[in-house]
């Protein structure tokens, strides 16, 4: 049947992103096979340090090596430099000059997590537990009764390094913060849902048994859990002032839905995006231009400190990229072009009164590009160009990438950040582009495999 005007007026000037699965059905079996890989990667490494180490060996596996500054590199070189064990920079040499700008793309390894306080372990009616310290914008009442692992490491008085892992292995303990019975929740659940679980309720259940001796010992339930884990790591209570402990989930990512079309798993923002552009910058081969993949801490907490955006550790491994070169690092920088890899909220039908659906990412549609982030009136925001969103939107379709615009809530609903506006700091054109995102910052996360692998193919076509 011809169609009328109107028809063809509205498929000519109308837009409407497409369900991956419905148009390239062809990509699932493409998108799982992906996927297999990147729950290793989720598994393998639940905080910034173990990401690292494993960024590290799949660098080393393709033939990178540590970054000598000063030293002469060809195009096809791939080095990688770390910061102090919590990030790590990949790059791979290009065909063009290094004045004529890097590729640059940074995701952030960190995730809400509960850390451990300094002076952590305590007995109460004889029960034993850690005091927390919750990380980066977690809702509280989530964590409770939910399987914790710990994962961390401590600094002995004599400088040994111990590397603490339990929950993780067949057999492990876990651990998990308790919460009221319904019963006897009345008052409770007159809180406001935030105050659900307070802070300092966030207490971690780790023993229950005390040290069995013939003088009447104080805290004998903590004694004995201080010698269990003296017996096993040779460490003291002392020992905690000189430790950097996490409590994470202890479940293992996994398919989600009967059409194993999701990945739940802890630790997904940002660490999909970290994975995808992991791979990306392995499979940059003889790039056109320089590539500078940034797996970064601290986000969730600001990119503070030196091992965050907000230190000068990336714009000093560039300097030293542009001395190499005998360049004006300024002139490199201005000429780059970022990705600030991060993810953004997918649109959930059961809580829709929070988003605007026109300008929502959704499950399926692809990889999301985000102009702007930020709260209100874009506060705290990096919002990209109309040049910089055209050159990407154009590198996408070129590649036949499936993508989609999207917008963290509606307005004055909330918001967010990432690392964007620090790259734009550094005089760099930068954009968000990462994957949809449902249930963020839980300690179950779930993301579409078709997006995660679209994600992957955009980074990759960033650096071809």
């Amino acid at each position: 049947m011809e169609k009328t005007k109107g028809q063809q007026l509205q498929e000519e000037l109308t837009f409407k992103f497409p369900h991956i699965a419905k148009e390239a059905p062809y990509q699932r079996e493409e998108a799982e096979m992906f996927c297999e890989g990147y729950k290793r990667f989720l598994d393998n490494g639940k905080t910034e340090r173990e990401c690292v180490r494993e960024a590290v060996a799949m660098l080393e596996m393709q033939g990178y090596r540590p970054f000598e500054a000063g030293r002469n590199y060809k195009t096809g070189d791939k080095v990688y430099y770390v910061n102090r064990g919590k990030a790590i920079i990949a790059t791979t040499f290009g065909k063009a000059g290094m004045e004529q700008g890097l590729r640059i793309n940074g995701a952030h390894i960190d995730s809400p997590r509960l850390d451990l306080k300094p002076n952590p372990v305590f007995e109460k009616n004889d029960l034993a537990y850690f005091k927390t310290h919750y990380y980066g914008g977690i809702r509280k009442y989530q964590w409770g009764t939910v399987p914790l692992a710990i994962h961390g490491v401590i600094i002995k008085k004599n400088g040994e390094i111990v590397e603490l892992n339990i929950g993780e292995k067949e057999g492990d303990p876990v651990f998990c913060v308790t919460d009221l019975l319904p019963h006897l929740a009345g008052e409770q659940n007159d809180r406001k849902l935030r105050d659900g679980l307070k802070g300092e309720e966030l207490n971690v259940l780790i023993s229950s048994i005390p040290f069995i001796d013939e003088a009447e010992l104080k805290e004998p339930v903590k004694l004995l859990a201080l010698k269990l884990l003296n017996d096993r790591y040779g460490i003291t209570e002392a020992d905690f002032f000189r430790a950097e402990i996490e409590l994470v989930p202890a479940q293992k990512a996994c398919d989600v839905g009967l059409d194993h079309s999701m990945i739940g798993a802890y630790g997904q923002d940002d660490r999909v995006c970290a994975y995808t552009a992991l791979m990306a910058e392995i499979d940059a081969n003889m790039p056109e231009y320089t590539t500078v993949t940034v797996l970064a801490d601290k986000e969730e907490v600001g990119s503070e400190g030196n091992t965050g955006l907000d230190s000068d550790f990336v714009l000093h491994y560039i300097q030293d990229l542009a001395a190499m070169a005998g360049v004006d690092a300024r002139k490199v920088l201005r000429n780059s072009i970022c990705l600030s890899s991060d993810v953004n909220a997918a649109y959930d039908p059961t809580f829709g009164m929070v988003y605007e659906d026109r300008n929502s990412c959704f499950l399926n549609k692809g990889c999301v590009l985000t102009k702007y982030t930020g709260v209100r009136g874009k506060s705290g925001s990096n919002d990209a160009s109309a040049e910089l969103m055209a050159k990407i939107i154009a590198m996408m379709e070129q590649d036949g990438i499936y993508w989609q615009i999207g917008e963290l809530g509606a307005v004055d609903q909330g918001g967010g950040g990432t690392i964007a506006k620090y790259v734009a700091h550094m005089n760099v054109d930068v954009v968000d582009l990462g994957v949809p995102i449902l249930s963020m910052h839980s300690p179950f996360e779930l993301s579409s495999k078709l997006d995660v692998y679209n994600t992957y193919k955009a980074f990759r076509a960033f650096y071809k």
